[in-house]
Formats: structure tokens, C-alpha cells, sequence
């Protein structure tokens, strides 16, 4: 699967052919624009390859059209993925936070992982705190953005753990056929809320009720948490 930057070559063969031969390539990003790459042929008309640069993530669609001889419509479907380590969405700390905070080198995904526990802790937790702000929303204090910071590591530590970070294991199903093959489980609970992965992590509060803190970060009453 390529990743968001790469640039690869589109291929195409076609069979039969020969000098009436000719081919066009029509690119739709997953946005819905259109490009059409130079293209060039070979081996008298048999094989034709463009230059394609994937600027997003998404599905892309290759689309090329064959006249003359061997006269055809080939579509291809290709899946980019976003840049790695690439953070699209707000995190309270780094790569290099969370490997300082587990002391090991952290999982490759770690960028993914911070997000998903920033946007966690946002919800469960954060927004029932008061603390001092920048304009982008951000801890003004150092030492509290130090503590929300380290309280989202300890959420990815803990998702590591429990190995699991979106409580899929917490989703139980009946029964399932595949063919001839049944399987069944029984449900005790079918909400990924039940997750172990889906709880505050024990020193996400340790994190953010620390003694140096007091009148800085203030913690209010979070439903099923103990502070």
C-alpha cells in the first residue's frame, strides 16, 4: 500500500497491439479532482506507464483508456495511506514525550495512538477541568501542559498493556457461520465501553493531580472517576 508523497509508475500492458495503438490515463483523486499524466508507450503500443505522485490519503482511481488496436477501459482502485507519523489532529504530546515516559522506544503507530488518547482524554476528562488556555486551545502552563502531556502517555502505555486501543476486545458476538464452520461465544457484554482499552489509565489521574499543580489545574467532577 502506498503511503501519501510516493511516486510511482502506472502500468499498463496491452495485448494485442501495435502501432495504432494508443492510451490514456484519467487519475481521480479521493477528493474528486481529475489529472492526466503524460503518457508514454513502448514495445510498439504493448506497454504504457505514466508518472502518478499520491498527494493524499484515500482511494484513488486509475482509469485508462486503450483506442486502436486492443481497444479497452481498465480501472484500478488504489488505496494510499497518510504519510507515517503524520499527526492530523491536535495531540498533547510527541513521539519523543511518550518514549521518554515509557522509557522504551515507542510503537510505530505512536502518533495515531497519542491523538486517539488526546481526543479520549479531551472528552472524558479534560473538558471537566479548568485550566489556563492559549488561543489555540492549548495548556498555557508549563507545567500543566508537562501533566496532560504525560497523563496522555500513560494512556498509551496502558493501551499497550491491555493490547488493544479502540475496545475491540470488549465486543462480544453469538454465533457465526463462515461456510460449514460455526463459532460461538458467549456474550457477556457486547459494548466496547467494557473494554479495558475504553478505561482511564490508574495514572492518568496520578498525572493530573499532582501536589505541584494545586490552583493551576483544577479537576472537576468527572461521572465514574474517583479523583
Amino acid at each position: 500500500m502506498p503511503d501519501v508523497g510516493d511516486l510511482v509508475t502506472a502500468r499498463l500492458t496491452v495485448s494485442p497491439a501495435d502501432e495504432t495503438t494508443a492510451a490514456v490515463l484519467v487519475v481521480t483523486l479521493p477528493d474528486g479532482s481529475i489529472l492526466t499524466p503524460v503518457v508514454t508507450g513502448a514495445d510498439d503500443g504493448a506497454v504504457w506507464t505514466a508518472p502518478v505522485v499520491y498527494t493524499m490519503a484515500g482511494v484513488w482511481r486509475l482509469s485508462w483508456t486503450v483506442s486502436g488496436t486492443g481497444a479497452s477501459v481498465e480501472h484500478e482502485l488504489v488505496s494510499v495511506a497518510p504519510a507515517p507519523g503524520v499527526v492530523s489532529s491536535r495531540s498533547y504530546a510527541t513521539t519523543t514525550d511518550l518514549a521518554n515516559y515509557m522509557r522504551a522506544a515507542p510503537p510505530v503507530d505512536a502518533a495515531h495512538l497519542l491523538e486517539g488518547a488526546s481526543r479520549m482524554l479531551d472528552a472524558r476528562v479534560l473538558q471537566y477541568c479548568r485550566y489556563d488556555v492559549t488561543t489555540d486551545g492549548l495548556p498555557s502552563d508549563e507545567d500543566v501542559a508537562e501533566a496532560i502531556g504525560r497523563a496522555v502517555c500513560a494512556q498509551v502505555a496502558w493501551w499497550g498493556e491491555v493490547g488493544d486501543s479502540i475496545g475491540a476486545a470488549g465486543v462480544g458476538y453469538g454465533s457465526v457461520s463462515i461456510g460449514s464452520v460455526n463459532l460461538g461465544r458467549s456474550v457477556t457484554s457486547v459494548s466496547g465501553d467494557d473494554s479495558a482499552a475504553r478505561q482511564l489509565a490508574p495514572q492518568v489521574l496520578d498525572e493530573l493531580r499532582a501536589p505541584h499543580l494545586h490552583g493551576r489545574l483544577i479537576l472537576g467532577a468527572v461521572s465514574g472517576v474517583a479523583w
